[in-house]
């Protein structure tokens, strides 16, 4: 006779077990149609599923959080039913819900197409009119991959094998369609009737560039038709916004097959990074950091004491000479630790800041690089704080306040503020966990900052608060980080002196704002379309002249901007005016400086925006006011003067 306590508080009998749709079904009839999934005593449950026991109850339909990744992943599993029907000899592999929709990976004879994507979309909405039900199934391992492989389904048999003999295996069945899933997913497909398919792309079996080359079908699901409609046109933006085809314009950088995964950088991207570190670097000194620089290559044995050989030792970059074996740093926190360890430190020496614009090295699989978002050479704004227990939550609470002042210099105000707790591979013991997460909790709550937790998702050796911006388009970026490491410091011996004169092991904050500079100009790229906030535009003006009379006038003025500290250059070609105008418009120049016979007797010059308003003629004295307000304002509100 299970009873089941519902959101309200209220509570509803059953003499016998019930599922959630039974529930539902029970409070009314317009719930029970509306009825995607459960939550039941915390954990997201098919509809079907049935409570034998006395529980908390809440009701997934499509206005609850949990609804879109439920939609999402049934919708998966329809796109996987729709190709399977449509082509036969496709096999299927995994179909994880990704941020803002959905992907499926199928092994298939030929690449899809742009037509094949119309076709199979007009499928899976087909299959949403024949509201096929969606039932859980549960079957043995061995079973299972004898199943999968006994019609033809060799990828999904090799997944299932790989999984632990004493597991079920968790099947969901939608007419002739079955799918290996641990769920949940919506009753019926008739539930899934706001999607799209979006692309289609190449992408190695388990991401590995020896593997074979798959095909990826992406799409996206929501909750209803205009929520769909307005991330379509989100989509479009985000297509123009693309960092690659802007740098194409802007000739930021570049990159070539001979080092995959690392950037060329010319000179006005080049321009940008160096502006961002020296804005980072004195910020850092405000707060009190010692900025440090610590070796590219190091001994192998330091990765292995540290942890980091077992965790993330097939993505180090190693090498082998006169017999030692070395890894090209991946990271800079155990190198850290080495500084810290140089002299004995005594408690007044804490907490110690330290900071390093440290160069790493990861080997990404190929498949999963994008651009100068996702890359093998990279450089952090990395930091660690070395301190006591008691430390732990003022020194977040600075440091949020820290990152609050950096994301707002670049134009972000809109901040999502997520706890990471303990994963299941992990080192350090529970207790010591418990007083990490209960810190870092401590410290968003002290600043009274909406936060959502997400278990399980905590660095192996310590929790972590994210930090996500979302840009002027929705999206949403994962930036900065900072987590508590209280096993670090005791693997590489880090000692300080207590004020009782014992030697104690401190407590190590891993920081980062920006996260990696190549990723964070990429997001600035998009995020700006190029138009960067004066500060940080890598030309910052240009002047121009109207005909040759003008030239030394013109090259003048730009000598007397570029002696007061501004990027200014001068384009003295032989052109019409306003071919040169478009050019540096195209070119994102905030500032564009004309100079005709006027404004050389004047002593003026003719301002003009990259948006094309005319500021009218203005003296150097003005100019230099107008170009020293715009770069004390940085990015908080970037509007254009009148």
């Amino acid at each position: 006779m299970p009873a089941i306590t519902l959101p309200d508080g209220s509570q509803r009998i059953f003499e016998n077990p019930v599922s959630v749709a039974d529930v539902a079904a029970d409070i009314g009839a317009g719930l029970a149609k509306a009825t995607l999934a459960g939550v039941v005593n915390g954990e997201v449950v098919d509809a079907s599923c049935v409570i034998s026991e006395d529980a908390t109850l809440a009701i997934v339909t499509d206005r609850s959080d949990e609804a879109l990744d439920i939609i999402r992943h049934s919708s998966a599993h329809l796109l996987a039913m729709a190709v399977k029907q449509l082509f036969p000899s496709a096999q299927v592999t995994i179909g994880p819900v990704i941020d803002d929709g959905f992907y499926y990976d199928f092994a298939f004879e030929r690449a899809f197409t742009p037509e094949d994507l119309e076709v199979i979309e007009a499928r899976m909405t087909e299959l949403v009119a024949a509201d096929h039900s969606i039932a859980r199934e549960e079957w043995d391992r061995d079973e299972a991959v004898q199943f999968f492989k006994g019609i033809g389904e060799e990828y999904k048999a090799e997944i299932i094998a790989s999984i632990p003999a004493d597991h079920s295996i968790g099947l969901y069945r939608q007419g002739d369609f079955i799918d290996l899933c641990r769920g949940p997913h919506v009753p019926s497909t008739g539930k899934l009737a706001a999607f799209k398919l979006t692309k289609v792309a190449g992408a190695y079996w388990r991401g590995d560039s020896n593997n074979e080359m798959l095909q990826r079908i992406y799409g996206t699901a929501w909750t209803n038709k205009k929520e769909l409609k307005a991330y379509i046109n989100r989509l479009a933006e985000a297509e123009k916004r693309d960092h690659r085809k802007i740098n194409k314009k802007l000739g930021l950088y570049h990159m070539q097959e001979e080092a995959p995964g690392s950037i060329f950088w010319h000179q006005k991207g080049w321009s940008i990074y160096k502006t961002i570190e020296e804005f980072m670097r004195g910020k850092q000194i405000d707060q009190g950091y010692q900025e440090i620089k610590t070796p590219q290559v190091v001994d192998f044995s330091l990765w292995e004491k540290s942890g980091h050989a077992d965790k993330f030792g097939d993505d180090m970059f190693t090498v082998t000479t006169e017999d030692r074996n070395y890894a090209i740093k991946p990271m800079n926190c155990p190198c850290h630790v080495q500084v810290f360890n140089q002299g004995l430190k005594s408690y007044r020496d804490l907490p110690l800041r330290l900071a390093e614009f440290g160069s790493c090295h990861r080997n990404e699989p190929s498949g999963s690089l994008h651009g100068i978002m996702r890359v093998r050479s990279f450089t952090q704004d990395d930091g660690h704080i070395f301190c006591t227990e008691d430390q732990i939550q003022p020194e977040v609470a600075e440091f949020i306040d820290f990152l609050h002042e950096v994301y707002a210099d670049f134009g972000f105000d809109d901040i999502i503020y997520r706890l990471s707790t303990r994963p299941l591979q992990r080192v350090g013991s529970d207790k010591d966990w418990d007083r990490a997460e209960k810190a870092l909790a401590e410290a968003l709550d002290a600043k009274e900052l909406p936060w959502q937790e997400l278990p399980g998702e905590g660095a192996f050796y310590g929790p972590k608060i994210e930090f996500s911006l979302k840009d002027c388009i929705g999206r949403v970026w994962q930036l900065g980080t900072v987590q508590v490491d209280f096993s670090m410091p005791g693997r590489l011996d880090a000692q300080y002196v207590a004020e009782d004169g014992s030697r104690q092991v401190p407590v190590m904050l891993h920081r980062a704002i920006l996260g990696s500079f190549e990723r964070f100009i990429g997001i600035l790229i998009e995020h700006y379309e190029g138009a960067f906030p004066f500060w940080l535009a890598p030309e910052q003006a240009v002047v121009i002249n109207i005909t040759d009379s003008q030239a030394e006038y013109a090259q003048e003025v730009t000598k007397s901007l570029q002696n007061n500290g501004f990027r200014v250059n001068c384009d003295l070609r032989n052109e019409k005016i306003g071919f040169k105008i478009r050019g540096h418009s195209i070119q994102r120049v905030p500032y564009i400086l004309v100079v005709g016979d006027k404004e050389k007797e004047s002593r003026t010059v003719a301002v003009r925006t990259r948006d094309g308003k005319d500021l009218g003629s203005i003296t150097l004295d003005q100019v230099n006011s107008l170009f020293t307000e715009a770069l004390g304002r940085r990015g908080r509100i970037f509007v254009e003067t009148e």
